[in-house]
């Protein structure tokens, strides 16, 4: 009997173990010299100006609105086919999640939808680019420069995509994640990206206590004695082991991508014959990540519905995932904003399906899967 296959599972060898124990030999462990490596290496790899490490990509949206001065009666337009933690962020702030519908067939919000929920309470606009795919920036950057409103890119699944020749965070502000699936990981962290120069000490004071920032504690670990609370902060500061473990992961990341895309190009041919629906690609040029693989399971092609479907492949030693279920269908969100309709988040909500994906899989890996696939389908 074979070995249970994920869905996701971390790349790390030898080089992590020793950057960790570097740190660990070190004798400073929370935040200091390799979260400044890091955030040098996001600078450089983005072409932005500022890069700030924080605890978790849900930590710097959090603090981002803040930044913005996100408060209660303001209101934010999204995708409800996200993850939910963009909509309990503005939710706790006491301003209102604007939620509206993505593309049927990408899965990501169009200029149309996002220029139709526009207010005069309209004080941001939080595009998300899904399963490693880029949202049609320019114009969403034209729709925020028109109505001053700021744009945080939700970058969480597209770290190594461009729009066409750019690499998604070289402009305005965006959020990457180091989550355990991502395409880096360090167990838990994210890391922001801006050209705003005041936005980005904002951040950097609110990651961590309100603590006014002084040229000392730029220039070596820690804080000053003397440092004053400027304003009611958080501690969503990234602590140097993780730190380490993402500095190694970065130096990995254009293999892990290329491996990702050879895994996914081998899907898209084995898979081709079965009623299964894949997300489509935009028009525009663009890099895929591949972050996901996604399948739509469609009961009326598939003869039978989406959570069967992933019941059998487990039962067969196969994981999956499931990206994700609109969070205006969770319980919290259904009772709030129950007139609520967004007709191809609620339909991509009852058939998606991510398939395994990781670097580590092999091509014997993406054949047993599809062999799989073919006998339950069959």
């Amino acid at each position: 009997m074979r070995d249970f296959l994920p869905f996701a599972k971390p790349a790390f060898d030898e080089k992590e173990l020793l950057a960790v124990k570097e740190v660990l030999d070190s004798g400073w462990i929370t935040t200091g010299p390799k979260n400044t490596e890091l955030e040098l290496c996001f600078r450089h790899f983005t072409g932005n100006k500022q890069a700030i490490a924080v605890s978790s990509a849900t930590a710097a949206l959090h603090i981002s609105l803040l930044a913005l001065g996100i408060k209660e009666g303001d209101e934010v337009i999204t995708p409800s086919f996200t993850w939910v933690s963009t909509l309990n962020m503005i939710e706790l702030l006491g301003a209102k999640p604007v939620m509206i519908d993505v593309d049927r067939e990408t899965l990501m919000v169009t200029p149309q939808a996002i220029e139709a929920a526009v207010t005069l309470r309209t004080k941001a606009i939080i595009p998300v680019h899904f399963a490693g795919v880029p949202v049609n920036l320019p114009a969403i950057y034209e729709i925020g420069l028109r109505y001053q409103i700021p744009i945080i890119e939700d970058a969480a699944h597209a770290l190594g995509t461009c729009y066409h020749q750019q690499v998604i965070g070289r402009q305005g502000t965006a959020i990457f994640s180091f989550h355990a699936i991502k395409n880096i990981t360090c167990g838990e962290g994210g890391m922001i990206v801006t050209d705003d120069e005041d936005f980005a000490q904002r951040v950097k004071s609110l990651k961590f206590h309100g603590l006014q920032l002084e040229s000392a504690s730029r220039k070596q670990p820690g804080r000053s004695p003397h440092a004053e609370v400027i304003q009611p902060g958080y501690k969503y500061n990234l602590p140097d082991i993780n730190a380490a473990i993402a500095r190694v992961q970065m130096q990995k990341l254009a293999m892990f991508n290329q491996q990702r895309q050879h895994l996914a190009e081998q899907y898209l041919s084995l898979l081709d014959d079965l009623p299964l629906l894949p997300l489509q690609r935009p028009d525009w040029l663009h890099t895929h990540a591949w972050h996901l693989f996604i399948v739509r399971v469609d009961k009326s092609l598939c003869g039978m519905d989406r959570d069967t479907f992933m019941s059998k492949l487990h039962e067969r030693g196969i994981g999956s995932g499931l990206h994700f279920r609109a969070a205006h269908t969770h319980a919290y969100y259904r009772q709030k904003y129950p007139h609520l309709s967004l007709p191809n988040s609620e339909w991509n909500s009852n058939t998606v399906c991510s398939l395994p994906l990781f670097p580590g899989m092999t091509e014997e890996n993406i054949l047993t899967v599809s062999r799989v696939i073919h006998d339950i389908l069959r």
